[in-house]
């Protein structure tokens, strides 16, 4: 009798999850990417500039809810659980949001996610390619490449709109009540932070131009104040994709001005069959607002190969060259996704070869 009893309390808890995916559904998707590099430290007094290593590429796995609440309008939510190949950590620290949305007004979400510092023609990392050739390791940086823009990563505490498609022309508008990290205003005798974003564009058959406005000014004056507009816009003609990317990003500290440099990088991609090519430059051009040179420009360049449509394995080969005064680096590559004794010194060179590969699903 008493096994009778346990068995149907374990088909009862079974049975409840089938009631709720009745009403909303879950969708699991993602992709595990690893990579073989040689990295180099060019103009370097370390005893050993270099180092072979194995490094994750960025893995993720997405698990999306969805759930119809009628008249067109649905519930969502989205959890980007972090997965690294290489040291076997893990960590719920991605795009992590809930919200509304529905075809006629666009969509509400609250929570963690992206915005401003990745709009980017780059598509260099798409399949084999390395994640550290993006463009964004210049665009995204600013002060000799020391201050990451928009945190170069997700933005937290986020109220964020984004409008349906209305003929190619659709916008971003978000609010952030401390764009630095958690909340720090109960108590504190200093001022309260936010950030702000507005990035419309227009997508047509084979282009496409956008911006983006960031504003943002930390909780407590941890950080420097940031003023950065991007624009950027593509052109497909048959396997080429032309784009071109422009950045002007300021810093500002207790009302003076710290920090003022603007970026340009152009990206080619040539695509035929199973074969993709990736071709970048990017350049920061001197800081007016410090004494110091400390420009830099990067060069990526990388083969991709198609081995089906999930799975890409790619070559790649990815140079900065930093002035003396500045430290800008391969994207990701002063930790996280590489050895933090990778990180140059002013006027270090970084220099990798990366041979990669993905699997999507």
């Amino acid at each position: 009798m008493n096994r009778l009893k346990i068995a149907a309390a374990i088909a009862g808890v079974v049975a409840l999850p089938g009631v709720a995916s009745a009403q909303s559904s879950v969708s699991i998707s993602g992709y595990i990417k690893a990579a073989v590099e040689n990295v180099r430290l060019g103009d370097s007094a370390r005893p050993n500039p270099s180092e072979n290593r194995l490094v994750d590429e960025s893995s993720r796995i997405f698990f999306r809810i969805v759930e119809d609440l009628g008249g067109g309008v649905q519930a969502f939510a989205q959890i980007d659980w972090r997965v690294t190949t290489d040291a076997g950590a893990d960590a719920i620290g991605g795009a992590n949001w809930v919200g509304l949305r529905s075809k006629s007004w666009g969509q509400f979400i609250f929570g963690r996610n992206d915005v401003h510092y990745n709009n980017s023609t780059s598509e260099i990392a798409s399949k084999g390619g390395s994640y550290k050739g993006q463009n964004l390791a210049i665009l995204a940086y600013a002060g000799g490449g020391a201050t990451a823009i928009a945190n170069d990563s997700r933005t937290p505490n986020l109220y964020e709109y984004e409008s349906p498609n209305w003929g190619g022309f659709a916008f971003t508008a978000a609010y952030s009540t401390n764009a630095a990290g958690q909340e720090a205003d109960i108590g504190s005798t200093v001022r309260k932070g936010n950030a702000y974003n507005i990035a419309p564009s227009y997508t047509a058959q084979n282009w496409q131009v956008g911006y983006s406005w960031w504003r943002s000014k930390p909780d407590a004056m941890v950080a420097p104040d940031q003023r950065a507009d991007r624009a950027w816009g593509y052109y497909v003609w048959g396997g080429f994709k032309f784009g071109l990317n422009y950045d002007r990003s300021k810093l500002e500290t207790l009302g003076v001005t710290t920090g003022n440099r603007t970026a340009w990088a152009p990206t080619l991609r040539y695509t035929t069959g199973p074969h993709n090519f990736y071709l970048e430059y990017s350049k920061a051009k001197d800081d007016k607002a410090t004494a110091v040179a400390d420009g830099a420009y990067m060069i990526a360049a990388a083969y991709a190969y198609d081995l089906s449509k999930r799975t890409s394995v790619g070559i790649s080969y990815v140079a900065v060259r930093n002035d003396p005064g500045a430290v800008y680096n391969v994207y990701g590559g002063g930790g996280g996704l590489a050895s933090t004794n990778a990180a140059p010194l002013p006027g270090e060179d970084p220099r990798l070869w990366s041979l990669a590969i993905k699997h999507a699903f």
